[in-house]
């Protein structure tokens, strides 16, 4: 009778478990094994009951992480009483994917010689994805997708934190469109709700791979730039923004042209936490739409006002070059010893028909940021073949023509195809037009870039290093690349007579240079005392003031057919 009462119980208990359709039931021996699989089971992590009977727990549903702290925590049940809690877990189907249920564990039999462990798991999946839909919810923006004002300031605070430690800038630009309202009213809600998206879309194109990108408000976007290594480097990320609003939206079949108001603020000048840059970029946003429409305000006045000119700069330089503003210079470098002609550097000016010139010192890095340097590197490419040719069919070709190269302008893959072409239009040689590199360039070269100097250099082409002594500070590298001339920078130049340590420097370049069967330039030699030591240090060739200033192309023909003085010594 109580064989057939425990019978009868075992019957019940497994009838209540089979009940419940949506709670999934397993029951394990002493071992772990498999021994009970309801249907529920099967359903939630797909293994049917003939497939589960005796495999052990840790092998069908707990992941590889789990498994250790699982078997601990059966085996400390069993020995030591100690009972596992009831806890959210994931664990694993049989397809490998992840399952949250909500486990509970009974323990039968549990003093006995076979005890056995049953789990109750609830599916907790419609649970999770609701969660999951309401973290969405409250991290996103439904509209536009992009993450909402809580998600961004949290993020930007951890930029901010990573820019103090590497000691980094970084730039909040708040956006606004300019008359959303009126849109919204004149197209409709629903082709509001598109132009914002056509907005957030545009605006992601203007994203770098760690940018921050934010929907604020109703028309209101916030970007933040990381990683920043000047202030001033956020400028050409201004434009992006601005140029991606030049183009009209298409709404209800018809163009819209919308302009924006672009507030920034930047870290750590305007602020040292996320709100105080938020703040201020919306302050200057606001004071941007005052001005004008499509308008950028910086917060810093003095940053604003520098950025700005920098920016009317490049919108300048952008029509000398339509109207032919641009010209170049010619500074002879001459034997240290003769004073004899050897070789021309070309040095671009910009003399603008209303004002004084401008310095390439204060256009070239305006040129590089804005990406102009490609057209005006095209230009002087073009200008000196010309120039080198007019002046060979005048029988005044002997002396070469050198041209500076940008690390942006090698980057560009039609630049040395350019020089070539410029070459091969105007009759030239490689002996006829010379290189000027910068250190760090070189440095930073790709093979593809080397292979073609190399090619140059064996075709007979001159390839200096200029600014020598300035940039990267192992000379080992001199013999990896394909040169032929070090320029020793002016900086030793000028403090070499009274400063020993320059001297020691220019002094081993000189050595080291001649060594490797370089050629030796001294530039900006101004004065005898700097003329004697360059002498004495057996440098080949001189640049400077002393024997020439950089001159037009006129003046050059004159002094090319000795129509200007008769000495070696010649101030222009």
């Amino acid at each position: 009778m109580a064989q057939q009462r425990h019978s009868e119980s075992e019957l019940r208990f497994r009838a209540l478990l089979e009940s419940l359709p949506k709670v999934a039931v397993q029951g394990y021996d002493s071992r772990r094994r498999v021994i009970y699989w309801n249907h529920a089971s099967t359903q939630l992590y797909g293994y049917l009951p003939e497939e589960a009977h005796g495999q052990l727990l840790e092998d069908l549903i707990i992941p590889d992480y789990m498994q250790e702290g699982v078997v601990a925590a059966h085996h400390d049940w069993i020995e030591k009483g100690i009972e596992i809690p009831a806890a959210e877990l994931e664990l694993k189907s049989k397809s490998g994917m992840p399952v949250a249920v909500f486990s509970q564990h009974l323990m039968l039999a549990e003093h006995s010689d076979d005890p056995l462990m049953f789990c109750v798991d609830v599916d907790l999946s419609e649970q999770k994805e609701a969660r999951r839909e309401l973290e969405y919810v409250t991290r996103y923006d439904a509209l536009t997708q992009l993450p909402n004002r809580h998600t961004f300031e949290r993020e930007l605070q951890e930029f901010i934190v990573a820019a103090q430690r590497h000691g980094e800038y970084l730039a909040v630009l708040f956006v606004d469109l300019d008359r959303f309202a009126e849109i919204n009213d004149a197209k409709g809600y629903e082709q509001g709700d598109l132009l914002l998206s056509m907005v957030a879309k545009r605006l992601r194109y203007c994203q770098r791979g760690s940018d921050l990108l934010s929907r604020f408000g109703s028309d209101e976007f916030v970007l933040a730039f990381p990683h920043l290594r000047a202030g001033n480097d956020v400028l050409q990320l201004v434009e992006k923004v601005l140029d991606s609003f030049s183009r009209p939206f298409l709404l209800d079949g018809r163009e819209v042209h919308v302009t924006a108001s672009l507030g920034v603020s930047l870290y750590p000048d305007n602020g040292t936490n996320a709100r105080e840059l938020i703040h201020n970029a919306d302050a200057a946003k606001n004071r941007a739409k005052l001005s004008a429409p499509n308008r950028c305000w910086f917060f810093n006045q003095k940053i604003h006002d520098e950025l700005m000119h920098q920016h009317r700069l490049a919108e300048r330089l952008q029509l000398a070059l339509a109207e032919q503003e641009l010209s170049l210079h010619y500074q002879p470098q001459v034997s240290a010893m003769s004073g004899r002609i050897e070789n021309l550097e070309a040095l671009v000016r910009w003399y603008p028909k209303e004002g004084g010139a401008i310095s390439p010192a204060e256009f070239i890095p305006v040129a590089e940021r804005s990406q102009l340097i490609h057209r005006i590197g095209e230009w002087v490419i073009r200008e000196a073949c010309r120039q080198q040719a007019e002046w060979k069919k005048q029988g005044l070709g002997g002396a070469r023509v050198d041209i500076n190269l940008s690390g942006k302008q090698l980057a560009m893959a039609n630049t040395f195809h350019h020089l070539e072409a410029c070459m091969g239009e105007f009759g030239l040689t490689p002996q006829d037009i010379g290189i000027e590199l910068t250190e760090n360039v070189l440095i930073e070269a790709e093979e593809h870039i080397l292979n073609t100097l190399r090619d140059l250099y064996h075709r007979g082409m001159k390839i200096a290093i200029d600014d020598f002594g300035t940039g990267y500070s192992s000379l080992s590298y001199l013999k990896l690349f394909p040169v032929t001339s070090l320029k020793i920078d002016r900086s030793f130049v000028r403090d070499a007579p009274k400063d020993p340590s320059d001297r020691a420097i220019m002094a081993a370049a000189v050595f080291i240079g001649h060594r490797l069967g370089l050629e030796v330039i001294a530039e900006g030699v101004e004065n005898e005392e700097q003329l004697e030591l360059v002498r004495e240090m057996k440098c080949d060739l001189v640049q400077g003031y002393y024997f020439f200033k950089p001159m037009s192309a006129t003046d050059t023909t004159r002094l090319l057919t000795g129509l200007v003085g008769g000495q070696p010594r010649i101030v222009s």
